[in-house]
This record gives structure tokens, sequence and C-alpha cells, in this order.
């Protein structure tokens, strides 16, 4: 399975494959153009609550983690159908945080490895 993880913000290339928006929220100051999309699933990003919870806080990591893999749990059509790209070619999970070690999309890439 080939997925990485990459800050929205960050220019898009062809090496990326398949980019995918996991955040709830539209990233703010990036056009659709600069972005680059080829999906855009607010499901199977964490809920407004637990997202607002977590605020990216390095001591609420490993609790976040757990929440959201419970969230996740409940939208396996979806993971499958982002594992089952990622089995024929890369897959980039996008994400707006400034937080390059605490954020979902950390959480979503080791959820989708370890499940499929």
């Amino acid at each position: 399975m080939k997925i990485q993880i990459k800050r929205v913000y960050l220019d898009a290339a062809n090496r990326d494959g398949h980019r995918i928006l996991v955040d709830r929220l539209w990233p703010r100051g990036i056009s659709k153009e600069k972005a680059r999309l080829d999906d855009w699933n607010k499901d199977i990003a964490p809920s407004s609550k637990l997202r607002t919870w977590f605020d990216h806080k390095k001591e609420r990591f490993p609790e976040f983690k757990e929440k959201y893999k419970s969230e996740l749990s409940q939208h396996k059509d979806a993971l499958k159908e982002i594992a089952d790209i990622a089995k024929r070619k890369q897959v980039t999970l996008l994400y707006g945080a400034k937080n390059e070690e605490y954020n979902q999309a950390i959480v979503l890439k080791e959820y989708l490895e370890n499940t499929f």
C-alpha cells in the first residue's frame, strides 16, 4: 500500500498520485486550483467536536488517536475505497494543520495500513 501524508499548503507534485484532503473544513488561504485535489472526503475527517477538543495538543494525541480510530470504524466503505486506490498507486493524504507530528492524517494513514 502506497500512502504518504503532506500539508495541503505544500506544492502539489506528480509523485503525489491521488490527492485526498482529509480535513472537514477547507484550509484557509488556498485555492482549489493550488490544492489540486482528486477527492475531499469530509466524512473520514475527525468530527468537529473531536477536532476542537484535540486542538493539536501533544498531550491529547494518544486519546485523540483512539477516539478518531473509533470514528473511522464507522466509515469502512470509504476507507476501503482509499485503501484499494493505494494498492494500485500512490495516495497522498492532505491536511491543513500546522502541526506535522500530531494530526489526523498520521492516524488515518496508520489506520488504513493496519486495517486493509
